[in-house]
């Protein structure tokens, strides 16, 4: 009489088969073996939706198809399995390319398999973690821009004491040369006088370049089009920006409408097409002006929303500014200029005016490619 009774082994069945089936049920991972070479021997489901390859694609092919044309140039894939094979694993995030051609960031691990001293090949697992790459960058830029606000905001609290402090000693001291020179009739002290008055009234700009730095200076806010206004005054930024260098004016195709102080606004401009003429002279060269109108966010905002700006974009053909330079140029006194040649307020000056009128201010440059800094300012709501 034969019993009814299963074993242990018809329960299991194929125990191979058993793990086979385990492994392709696994679609979080692409889990696959590779021969000592690096040709791929299994696939399963995890690496079809992972990778977007059957497995008829890829078997018999070689695994450095998964890695990006510079990394098989610079030899990695190999390079990798060497790793393994020497230290036990290879553990790495990189990035890799799927069947229709697009990136993702993977993690990676490779285990070297081997059996009485010989390399079978290799076990590889990649996961797909773009998404948590993707969120750590924009938490890490996020970190990065409130930590320049708040030390712009520092600087600028900073300075702002300071400017008034010296915007008090430069009155005692101009009321002072007024009185000397209403009261001489000496034509050589008058001379003194004179240059003496010109040293202190360039002191006084300088101070209101660092109150405008400092959000200390009164805003005289009017209702102007960015159109229409530098339309007008096109001829004095080509005058400032001299022979040899183009200024070109690419206005927006509607009116941007913004409630701001115009000579800040005006000011801002000016000093943005003098960085860019210094920076390009003495070669000759193009400065373009950018209107548009963007739906963007502020990137020192808590808000993660967007809102309309309008935007100025002065863009030059110049030198461009190293890397490790861009989060100071905005700072008063920081130039990249020789001695003498730069107080280092003018870009400090476009930061205040920004920050007041309730916008924001993007560099974007890199040497031998130009310069191109961004006014964005509020759209005026209708």
């Amino acid at each position: 009489m034969r019993s009814n009774a299963v074993s242990p082994a018809d329960e299991l069945g194929d125990e191979s088969r058993q793990f086979a089936l385990l492994l392709d049920s696994v679609t979080d991972y692409a889990i696959y073996m590779l021969d000592p070479r690096g040709y791929i021997r299994t696939w399963n489901r995890g690496g079809s939706r992972i990778k977007g390859y059957d497995a008829a694609d890829v078997i018999g092919t070689h695994f450095s198809r998964f890695y990006t044309a510079r990394d098989v140039e610079q030899g990695l894939p190999l390079r990798n399995l060497e790793t393994a094979r020497q230290d036990g694993r290879f553990e790495a995030e990189g990035w890799r390319v799927r069947k229709d051609g697009s990136r993702f960031r993977a993690s990676v691990v490779i285990d070297p398999i081997w059996k009485d001293g010989q390399l079978l090949g290799y076990a590889k697992v990649t996961r797909d973690i773009t998404e948590r790459y993707n969120a750590e960058r924009r938490l890490q830029e996020a970190q990065q821009a409130l930590m320049q606000a708040q030390k712009m905001e520092a600087i600028g609290k900073l300075t702002l004491g300071l400017a008034h402090d010296f915007n008090n000693l430069l009155t005692v001291v101009v009321n002072s040369l007024d009185l000397i020179d209403a009261r001489t009739r000496d034509e050589g002290i008058g001379r003194y006088v004179l240059t003496a008055m010109r040293a202190a009234e360039r002191g006084v700009l300088l101070t209101r370049q660092l109150l405008t730095f400092g959000s200390g200076q009164t805003l005289a806010l009017e209702t102007t089009d960015l159109n229409e206004l530098l339309r007008e005054n096109i001829e004095l930024l080509q005058r400032a920006a001299g022979d040899g260098i183009e200024v070109r004016l690419a206005l927006a195709d509607e009116p941007l409408v913004a409630d701001i102080d115009r000579a800040q606004f005006e000011a801002a401009v000016l000093n943005l097409v003098s960085n860019s003429r210094d920076a390009i002279l003495p070669s000759p060269g193009i400065i373009a002006i950018n209107l548009s109108c963007r739906q963007t966010r502020d990137p020192a905002s808590s808000h993660a929303g967007t809102r309309p700006f309008l935007t100025v974009e002065v863009v030059d053909d110049g030198p461009g500014i190293p890397a490790e330079h861009h989060q100071r140029v905005f700072e008063p006194f920081f130039t990249t200029k020789e001695v003498g040649q730069g107080s280092g307020l003018g870009l400090s000056q476009v930061f205040g005016f920004a920050s007041q009128s309730g916008g924001f201010v993007q560099l974007r440059s890199e040497p031998g490619q130009g310069t191109a800094v961004t006014i964005h300012l509020p759209a005026r709501e209708h």
